[in-house]
């Protein structure tokens, strides 16, 4: 089976030797237990949610305080990334699709240590101050967020084109012993963007592609702006994924289950295929509306935040708190990703002593910089006909010979190769892309994607 579920029970992924994940026991110091770290963590960041969008009554609180857990099983636990170098070559690209959500990623940002995203930026979130970087959706010129997001299902083509980029360098790029280029893409979507046919393109073009190093995780909550997802959509979403090449996992309660959460990330970077997460949330957990459409866009409102407080064993009385457990907890996050970066830059100097060709061409490409001179390969301009010709056979005259001679470029045709005059002789994956009749994900695709080659 290609469906598997990943269960509360945290023994299951601990004793399989998949991944290994300290879970704490109630600790009692003389008083009433402790609870354990997740528990907490899980509890303060949804109060601070709440707090942060009652502040300025506005934002969308519901669907980040219900993918609370699914952020620290990727921040803390499966994502690869250096905080204090946000555009680290080799790091594992995230992209929030239901860009909604925008104050769940600015607070994963601020807790793990990117320099920018500081406590009172994170108060701007939704206010009026022109100097804010917290807007109400993530826009790419914030340090850590790799793609702007909002309108739905346009986030998923972003990262297909992420991991198209990413598995076109590293089949270019990558030698026995020295993977350079071995990044996972990681990308949150809502029900919304599932409904969305430029998503559903884009998935269907990464599992016919078999992009095994890129996973969608579904905040499945059930709930959109009018109510209930079965009013107009009761498909078997996991028996879709599957049809269209995808690897299902199932998560049961990804409200608190955050080592079941972690065990699925790690079986997916270990899929020869994309694989698709599905994470059964509330949406505003712990709030008066939880389950409902109320809780999607809207502050809950000054006693339903204190009530929230009250229902996650936090005191009503105080706002906007981090507690020091929490900030421990992520601690040591901007050291690990140095660490990483390190690792990765000695590979790179064993790369460039054994194969300094291939590494010199590669740094070019990391730098954004075309590996030939363009100019010496378009035709020249006396070899031109005088003739008329259509714009789409000019086209072909002056970008074949650009892709059959300089492997930075890639074109992409809906089914439209032949009209206008993009296909060249040997020609190799991901070079040449047949969309066939997916007419609204090429821009979406291609955007990631030329922006993936040099950052």
């Amino acid at each position: 089976m290609s469906t598997e579920a990943v269960n509360q029970d945290h023994s299951h992924s601990n004793t399989n030797g998949h991944i290994t994940v300290t879970h704490n026991q109630h600790v009692k110091q003389g008083g009433p237990p402790e609870v354990d770290d997740h528990t907490l963590i899980l509890a303060s960041f949804r109060c601070l949610v709440a707090d942060l969008v009652q502040q300025f009554n506005g934002g969308h609180p519901g669907g980040a305080m219900g993918m609370a857990a699914i952020g620290v099983a990727l921040w803390k636990y499966a994502m690869r990334y250096s905080p204090l170098n946000p555009h680290w070559f080799n790091r594992d690209r995230f992209v929030l699709s239901n860009g909604h959500c925008c104050v769940f990623q600015y607070m994963f940002l601020h807790l793990t240590g990117y320099k920018s995203m500081t406590f009172e930026q994170l108060r701007s979130y939704h206010s009026s101050r022109p100097d804010s970087i917290c807007p109400g959706h993530p826009e790419i010129e914030i340090d850590g967020i790799e793609v702007t997001t909002g309108p739905l299902g346009q986030g998923v083509a972003n990262a297909v084109g992420l991991a198209m980029a990413s598995a076109h360098l590293g089949a270019t790029y990558n030698r026995p012993g020295f993977e350079v280029v071995n990044n996972m893409t990681y990308c949150t979507i809502g029900d919304a963007c599932l409904q969305e046919g430029v998503g559903m393109e884009a998935m269907q073009l990464a599992g016919h592609f078999r992009l095994g190093r890129l996973v969608v995780i579904y905040d499945n909550n059930q709930i959109t702006c009018d109510g209930s997802v079965d009013l107009c959509n009761t498909e078997d979403v996991n028996a879709k994924m599957r049809a269209v090449g995808w690897k299902v996992l199932d998560v049961h309660d990804a409200n608190y289950d955050v080592e079941g959460i972690v065990h699925a990330l790690e079986l997916a970077k270990r899929s020869d295929k994309p694989t698709f997460i599905n994470c059964r949330t509330v949406i505003g957990i712990g709030s008066k509306v939880q389950g409902d459409a109320r809780a999607h866009g809207a502050a809950f409102g000054a006693e339903d935040v204190a009530d929230i407080k009250r229902f996650f064993g936090m005191s009503p009385d105080e706002h906007y708190v981090v507690p020091d457990r929490m900030r421990k907890f992520f601690e040591p996050l901007p050291a690990r990703g140095q660490q990483w970066e390190q690792e990765y830059q000695d590979l790179l100097d064993r790369y460039s002593q054994e194969h300094p060709e291939l590494a010199k061409e590669f740094e070019t490409r990391r730098n954004g910089q075309m590996v030939t001179d363009w100019r010496k390969v378009i035709p020249a301009k006396e070899s031109l006909s005088k003739d008329p010709l259509p714009s789409r056979k000019s086209g072909g005259v002056v970008c074949n010979p650009l892709a059959q001679n300089i492997n930075t470029f890639m074109v992409g045709t809906a089914d439209l190769s032949p009209s206008v005059n993009m296909a060249w002789k040997d020609k190799r994956d991901f070079q040449h892309v047949s969309l066939q009749i997916r007419t609204l994900q090429p821009r979406a695709l291609l955007n990631r994607l030329e922006h993936a080659f040099a950052h």
